[in-house]
C-alpha cells in the first residue's frame, strides 16, 4: 500500500474499515513488544485483524489457542470462522474434532441452526465418529424438525446423505415411511426402494453398490489381531480403527499359547486350543469386552493347534488340528446351553493349519495340511444332516490358509504348498462361489505369505501379517472386491503370524 502508487501512499490519515480499534492497538503493541495477550471473548477478533495485517506469528498463536478452546458447543463455529479467515490448519482441527464428537455436537444449538449446505458437508463425511447409520438418521431429523416449514423442501436431498441400504427394514418403516417429514416426496420413495432392495435381493449386492452402501469408517467395528507367532512373545491383543487408520493396544491374553484359534462368540473373544512350550492344548477361555477380563470355558475333548474355530447356529464348532503326533480329521461343537463339548462327524480327511468359515449356514473347511501334503481339497458341513460334502477343489495346495467371507463367496488367501518349506508361500488368492462350485483367482497380495489372518472390515476383506518363511510381517492390505485390487493400512507392531477378528461396536474408551 504505502511503497507502491497507489492512493492511500499519498495521504497523511487512513481509515481501517471494519478494524476493531482495541485488536489493532494490542497488535501494534505487539510490533513493538513482542508480546500480546490472548482471551477467550476477543480472540476472534484478534485472529481476524492479524489475518488482515499478515501478521503470521500471531495468527498461529491464536489457531493454537482456539484448538484448545474446542469444545461441541462452539467448535462448529469456530471451523467457520476459521474458513473465513483462510486459516486452514485450524479448519482441520475443528473439523476432525467436529467428526470425532458428532454426536455431542448434534445435541447442541450450532448444529441446530446450521444451513442445510452445512448439514449435508457434515453428512456426507465418512469419518463421523459414530456407532451405526441410525445415529446419522435422527440427527438429521432432529435438525429439520427444528424448522419444519423451511427445512421440509431439503429433507430428500439431506437423506439421500444417510446410508439407508445400512439400515434394517423395520428401522425404514418405522422412521422414514411413517414421518410425515418424507411423505409424499418422490425422491425419498426411491431411496426407500434402494434401500429395501439391497436387503431383499442379497446375491445382487455387488451390482447395487453406491457410495450409500459403503460403511463409514467408524461403523464397521474394530479388527482385532490377537497373539499368533512372532520373533518375540506375541500374548498383546491389538485394535486396529479404520477411522484413524492406526493401531492401539487393547488388553493382552492370559497365558502364551501358539497356532490356536479365535473367533468372537456371544460378544465375547474365544481362545481354543493351541500349544504353549511343551504341548497341544485343549483349554479355552474367553475374553469379555466390557470388562476386559478373562475367564475359562470347559476344555475341549481333543488336544489340538492348527484348528480352525467357527460359530453356527449358535454353536462353537473346533474343526481337524494336530496334536503334535496325530493329524485329526475330527470335529467337535460346543453348546453354551449345556456347556459341553460333543463330537460330530468327522471330515473326509485329517487336516490341520486348515481354514474354517461359515457360508450359507454351512461350515466350510479349507486346504490344510496333513500327514502326506498339503491340500487343496475343500469340504462343507451340513448342521441338519451332520454330514460333510466334497466341494470343488482349489487350483492351488495351500496348507495353513487364510479364509475369508465376504459378499456371499468364500477367499482363500496365500498358504504353503509344501510343509516345512520357506520358499513354497503364494501370494494368490482364490475366490469360491457356492452358486456354481467354481474357485475363481482374483488379485494377489503384495508378498507370498502363509499364517495370514483374515477377517471382513465393513466393504473391505482385510489380510493381516503373516509369513514367508525368513520373517513374521507387519504388513497389512484391504482388498476391494469391486475394483480388484489391495491397498495397505496401518502396519502392526510387531510382526505376527496369526488370526484376527472383527468386533462390532467395541466402544471408544477400551
Amino acid at each position: 500500500m504505502f511503497t507502491n502508487p497507489l492512493r492511500e501512499s499519498t495521504q497523511n490519515e487512513i481509515e481501517l474499515i471494519d478494524v476493531d480499534g482495541d485488536a489493532l492497538w494490542a497488535l501494534v503493541l505487539y510490533c513493538y513488544t513482542g508480546c500480546v495477550e490472548l482471551q477467550e471473548d476477543s480472540v476472534e477478533t484478534l485472529l481476524a485483524t492479524a489475518c488482515l495485517l499478515q501478521l503470521n506469528p500471531v495468527i498461529k498463536a491464536c489457531c493454537q489457542f482456539l484448538v484448545k478452546q474446542l469444545h461441541p458447543s462452539n467448535c462448529l463455529g469456530i471451523r467457520r470462522f476459521a474458513d473465513t479467515q483462510g486459516c486452514s490448519e485450524l479448519v482441520e482441527y475443528a473439523h476432525a474434532y467436529i467428526t470425532k464428537n458428532f454426536m455431542e455436537v448434534t445435541k447442541n444449538q450450532e448444529f441446530l441452526l446450521l444451513s442445510a449446505n452445512e448439514v449435508a458437508k457434515l453428512l456426507e463425511s465418512e469419518d463421523l465418529n459414530v456407532p451405526s447409520e441410525e445415529t446419522i438418521f435422527h440427527a438429521l431429523v432432529t435438525w429439520l424438525e427444528h424448522d419444519p416449514e423451511n427445512r421440509s423442501k431439503d429433507a430428500s436431498k439431506l437423506l439421500g446423505l444417510v446410508k439407508l441400504p445400512l439400515l434394517s427394514p423395520a428401522f425404514i418403516a418405522d422412521n422414514i415411511e411413517s414421518n410425515e417429514m418424507f411423505k409424499d416426496q418422490r425422491m425419498v420413495q426411491e431411496l426407500v426402494i434402494e434401500a429395501l432392495k439391497y436387503h431383499l435381493l442379497p446375491e445382487r449386492r455387488p451390482l447395487l453398490q453406491t457410495g450409500r452402501t459403503k460403511p463409514r469408517k467408524a461403523t464397521v467395528g474394530t479388527l482385532l489381531v490377537v497373539g499368533g507367532m512372532a520373533f518375540e512373545d506375541a500374548t498383546s491383543i491389538d485394535a486396529f480403527s479404520l477411522r484413524d487408520n492406526a493401531w492401539r493396544s487393547l488388553a493382552a491374553m492370559s497365558s502364551r499359547r501358539y497356532v490356536f484359534a479365535t473367533v468372537v462368540f456371544d460378544k465375547k473373544l474365544i481362545v481354543a486350543g493351541g500349544m504353549n512350550d511343551r504341548k497341544a492344548l485343549n483349554t479355552v477361555e474367553c475374553l469379555d469386552f466390557s470388562t476386559l477380563t478373562w475367564s475359562t470355558l470347559p476344555s475341549m475333548n481333543v488336544r489340538r493347534y492348527g484348528l480352525g474355530v467357527a460359530v453356527l447356529g449358535g454353536l462353537l464348532y473346533a474343526v481337524g488340528g494336530h496334536d503334535g503326533r496325530c493329524f485329526f480329521n475330527a470335529v467337535e461343537r460346543w453348546d453354551p446351553g449345556t456347556g459341553h463339548w460333543s463330537s460330530i462327524c468327522s471330515m473326509s480327511v485329517q487336516r490341520a493349519g486348515v481354514g474354517v468359515a461359515v457360508l450359507n449356514d454351512k461350515l466350510y473347511a479349507v486346504g490344510g495340511i496333513n500327514i502326506s501334503s498339503c491340500l487343496n481339497t475343500v469340504e462343507c458341513y451340513d448342521p441338519h444332516t451332520n454330514k460333510w460334502t466334497p466341494c470343488a477343489p482349489m487350483s492351488k495346495r495351500r496348507g495353513w490358509v487364510g479364509v475369508g467371507v465376504m459378499n456371499g463367496c468364500l477367499y482363500a488367501l496365500g498358504g504353503d504348498s509344501v510343509s516345512n518349506s520357506n520358499d513354497s508361500r503364494f501370494d494368490c488368492v482364490e475366490r469360491y462361489d457356492p452358486k456354481t462350485d467354481t474357485w475363481t483367482m482374483v488379485a494377489p497380495m503384495s508378498v507370498p505369505r502363509s499364517e495370514v489372518g483374515v477377517c471382513v472390515l465393513g466393504d473391505r476383506l482385510m489380510a493381516v501379517g503373516g509369513y514367508d518363511g525368513q520373517q513374521y510381517f507387519t504388513l497389512v492390505e484391504a482388498y476391494d472386491p469391486h475394483l480388484n485390487e489391495w491397498e495397505p493400512v496401518a502396519p502392526l507392531k510387531p510382526g505376527r503370524a496369526g488370526p484376527c477378528v472383527v468386533v462390532k461396536n467395541l466402544t471408544n474408551n477400551m
